[in-house]
């Protein structure tokens, strides 16, 4: 790929140990004044251990790096891959501030998590999860595998390459992309995305029909409840329970357990009555 052309021997070898040492920046946890700060340093290690030679310089860049950080996965490594070449330019320059790799690093955080949560959490994971869900309701074993793929190889190839384009493109790309107003359109529109897909999801897998009948005199054929829900509107019940669920977490504070305790105790009850 082009943004790797220019990259050399040691560059790729130092990127390909932070790739797999960026794992655990979303595992380390060190309270809530450091976060992610130590998967973050253990991340930066072979970036400070190539371009820094004594260990005041060494330990001055870890000392850096000991602030709070959380971004989302997959995304964070291009703010790992920015940090890393400003880091080199760090020790490269004498004049540069090195109150910047800091300054950008935390700047960067809100945007990328912005991005990535709306893609990875609010798309594709939804779209992966429908898949495999569809093909383990009708008998496939296959569906938790088609999730897991579905959702880790893009996960893992935007991984490794977001590192390799903040590292390529340095310290200007986050200026290049704010400076263009793309930051603010990509992330509308992996919200609008991500919204659909969740609409999707609840049309597709919330199901509700009733059992419920009226016997008309007269009439061989009884009057189905369920044909008079579905002409005022498909899905109208699964609709109503949904957003019901959603008005109980956000707005009462409802803990989810107890909805899903509700939801069983009402499913159970309304079979019971005949009513499902």
């Amino acid at each position: 790929m082009k943004m790797t052309a220019d990259l050399t021997k040691d560059d790729k070898k130092m990127l390909r140990s932070m790739f797999w040492r960026s794992y655990t920046m979303n595992i380390s946890r060190t309270g809530a004044t450091q976060y992610h700060a130590l998967g973050v340093m253990y991340t930066l290690l072979p970036v400070i251990n190539r371009f820094y030679k004594t260990d005041e310089e060494k330990r001055e860049a870890l000392v850096r790096h000991t602030t709070w950080f959380n971004a989302t996965l997959h995304l964070n490594n291009l703010i790992m891959g920015i940090v890393a070449a400003m880091e080199r330019s760090n020790s490269e320059d004498e004049t540069f501030d090195a109150n910047t790799i800091t300054a950008v690093k935390a700047s960067m955080m809100g945007p990328i998590s912005g991005i990535g949560d709306s893609f990875f959490w609010g798309i594709l994971r939804v779209i992966a999860a429908g898949i495999g869900i569809s093909l383990a309701s009708s008998g496939s074993p296959l569906g938790a595998l088609v999730f897991l793929l579905l959702y880790n190889i893009p996960a893992m190839i935007v991984h490794y390459y977001a590192l390799v384009a903040g590292y390529s493109l340095g310290d200007n790309f986050i200026r290049q992309i704010y400076e263009s107003g793309m930051m603010n359109i990509v992330t509308k529109v992996s919200s609008m995305l991500g919204l659909l897909m969740v609409g999707s999801m609840t049309a597709s897998n919330v199901k509700f029909k009733t059992a419920l009948q009226v016997a008309v005199k007269g009439s061989k054929d009884p009057i189905m409840i369920q044909t008079y829900l579905d002409q005022l509107l498909i899905g109208l019940v699964p609709l109503s329970v949904t957003l019901l669920t959603f008005y109980l977490v956000k707005y009462k504070n409802v803990s989810i357990n107890w909805i899903m305790v509700g939801i069983i105790g009402l499913g159970v009850v309304l079979g019971l009555l005949g009513v499902v």
